[in-house]
């Protein structure tokens, strides 16, 4: 069979002449944001109607005012209908109607414009996601001031149980469900291609997908304050989400979208990575960010669908009355615990190893040493990635389970912390005897570790099934999981932003304010969350806003340093505007001497990365070795591959 190698000379199907090339569209008529919310608003418009008329007939539908079947249905079909006005299924479209489908660099010169459409750059979607993710942490953390300036007296109220009840599930949906890429998202699309070599993902059409799903979820969620919200927070456990009005429905769908969004960057990270690499990119020789996504999209791919099958499981029994959670009907409440915590307590490491990640990459580079313990710091994260599909249960010990099985998960839990232990030792064997430059990023990386502390050593005590049957459900267990999740994976989240910035957007934001924000954030995240270890020994429990007089001291010191912790998250947005927008103070080079493979080209990168494809010539943390080879050769001569093997006896990460 003959193969056409010219394409310059390629036919049109069924033979004729290639097409002339089409007049552009203004920009009104192509796809984009304003395009695909016309598609959600018909979509919605169409999914309520058919969803009534589905349901019209049925008793249990039609005696009452809660049509959960049309609100359901309206979901999906505004979701598919924001795709379609997108732009989602055009190439789809024009290739199963056999006509060829636009090159995917047409997506990277459209200026401004090409961060409100679909774009197939992984470095347009990696600041599409940084945007998309800094609103979704800015809207749940107005949630929590709502929380907290209800809590500043245990008997005069400004909004009502209900009420209070809605915002709790909001705040804690938005930041587990929302947040749950929020380093993988912006960090991992941009830079893993960048940190192997590679000149694209794996599968770019996948990659903006999964953005794109993000904003519908977002909306969806929020609507749920439409209907009232839902009384049983970010769990959602069964019988009483059964029960919930529709808020409820949001809550399955929009966790459900999301559940979908992060298996499909999973995928697409993971056979990036594994497919994609660079010649010489050993493994290695990976950077530990690369790690650090790589685990982080397994535990993605593995956890997440048991979600979204759970979701669906709920969805069928507040629509068409199956009975999965149901025990009166021969369900059971315990299943819905079951997969909800089997993908919740791996969803802990999805947030915490993305930190690690980050602040591994920076340690290096502000030490001016190699990574103490890289494979030891590799393993680390395998073992936690392996251990947390053992521990879900330790969610249960006051459920009512089985007593035979608590010693087991009581010991897998405290046997996790040995590899999140390596993990930490790396970073202090790295700290020892250092010269460290207190840059923000390096600030960052460092509150990150003070905070980790306090939270693994809370969770130890958590861990323990006597001392759990205390502290369960109490603010004891709030307090360890910001400390886990805000004061690791914010912190380092921060720090990832103020060290890639210049290289996302070849600006640098403003070094001064960066300090100001640092030390206002990680003195008031400290004085807001301390204080609650005391307050949950003390005996006050969560989602619950009346509580005893004598905390009322504690509360009032807490809510006061939440309101200065929301005013740094303002510092840092003014810092962000005003630096990118008003500022633009230039960054194009390579402005802290990293050896990162992401460093060695321009900022920002080049539409296409590098111009050839790299030979990695070494390691990407040997910092004051003098025999050290360069990171890559960037224009290696055509053919050449072996060069990736030259001096591999003098590289500090050899296989």
């Amino acid at each position: 069979m003959a193969i056409e190698i010219q394409p310059e000379k390629v036919q049109e199907p069924g033979g004729s002449e290639p097409a002339k090339p089409r007049p552009a569209r203004p920009w009104w008529m192509r796809p984009a944001f304003h395009t695909g919310i016309i598609g959600a608003v018909i979509g919605y418009l169409i999914g309520h109607w058919l969803g009534n008329a589905l349901a019209h007939g049925y008793q249990q539908v039609g005696h009452n005012d809660q049509h959960d079947m049309a609100i359901v249905l309206g979901y999906v079909f505004g979701t598919v209908g924001w795709l379609a006005g997108l732009g989602v299924f055009n190439d789809l479209g024009k290739q199963m109607i056999g006509r060829p489908v636009t090159p995917g660099d047409q997506h990277l010169g459209d200026g401004l414009a090409k961060y409100f459409r679909y774009s197939l750059d992984h470095k347009t979607v990696g600041i599409q996601y940084l945007v998309g993710m800094i609103v979704y942490f800015l809207t749940g953390g107005l949630f929590a001031m709502v929380i907290r300036t209800e809590l500043l007296s245990p008997s005069y109220h400004i909004i009502s149980p209900s009420s209070y009840l809605m915002v709790v599930g909001e705040h804690g949906t938005m930041m587990m469900m929302m947040m749950t890429s929020v380093i993988l998202g912006p960090f991992g699309n941009y830079f893993v291609p960048l940190m192997i070599g590679s000149k694209r993902v794996a599968f770019p059409r996948i990659e903006a997908l999964s953005f794109w799903l993000t904003p519908c979820s977002y909306v969806i969620l929020l609507s749920g304050v439409l209907f009232g919200g839902w009384p049983n927070g970010w769990t959602a456990y069964a019988p009483l989400s059964i029960q919930a009005t529709q808020g409820m429905d949001a809550y399955a769908v929009a966790f459900g979208i999301m559940g979908i969004s992060v298996i499909l960057a999973g995928f697409n990270i993971i056979c990036t990575v594994i497919c994609f690499r660079a010649p010489g990119m050993r493994w290695s020789r990976l950077p530990m960010f690369v790690w650090a996504m790589l685990v982080t999209a397994f535990l993605m791919v593995l956890a997440a669908p048991v979600l979204v099958g759970g979701l669906y499981m709920m969805i069928t029994d507040r629509t068409v009355q199956t009975a999965y959670f149901t025990a009166s009907l021969g369900g059971s409440s315990y299943l819905w615990e079951d997969l909800f915590w089997f993908f919740g307590h791996p969803e802990v490491y999805i947030l915490a190893l993305p930190g690690f990640g980050i602040v591994s990459e920076i340690i290096p580079v502000f030490c001016r040493k190699p990574l103490f313990g890289y494979k030891v710091a590799a393993a680390g994260m395998l073992g936690v990635a392996l251990l947390s599909f053992f521990v879900w249960q330790h969610h249960l010990f006051d459920s009512g389970m089985d007593p035979n099985m608590r010693p087991l998960f009581m010991l897998t839990t405290e046997l996790i912390s040995i590899p999140t232990g390596f993990i930490y030792l790396v970073a202090m064997g790295t700290f020892w005897k250092a010269k460290i430059r207190l840059t923000v990023p390096m600030l960052f990386a460092i509150g990150m570790y003070l905070n980790f502390l306090f939270g693994g050593i809370s969770g130890v005590y958590l861990s323990d099934v006597p001392s759990d049957t205390t502290s369960h459900g109490s603010f004891f267990v709030m307090a360890h999981f910001h400390y886990t999740i805000m004061g690791g994976l914010i912190f380092a989240f921060m720090g990832g932003i103020y060290y890639w910035l210049p290289k996302m957007m070849g600006i640098k934001l403003n070094e001064k304010l960066g300090k100001i924000h640092f030390y206002t954030m990680f003195i008031a995240f400290n004085s807001t969350f301390l204080p609650l270890f005391v307050i949950g020994m003390e005996g006050q429990p969560r989602r619950v806003f009346e509580y005893a007089r004598n905390l009322e001291t504690l509360n009032d010191w807490v809510s006061i340093s939440s309101f200065f912790l929301g005013f740094s998250i303002l510092i840092f947005l003014y810092n962000f505007v005003m630096s990118t927008v008003v500022w633009r103070e230039k960054e194009v080079g390579n402005p802290w001497q990293a050896r990162g493979l992401e460093w060695q080209v321009s900022s920002p990168p080049p539409p296409h990365n590098f111009e050839h494809i790299p030979v990695v010539l070494s390691g990407p943390y040997e910092y004051g070795d003098p025999k050290a080879l360069p990171v890559a050769d960037l224009n290696p001569p055509a053919g050449v591959v072996s060069g990736a093997l030259v001096g591999s006896t003098q590289s500090g990460s050899e296989a």
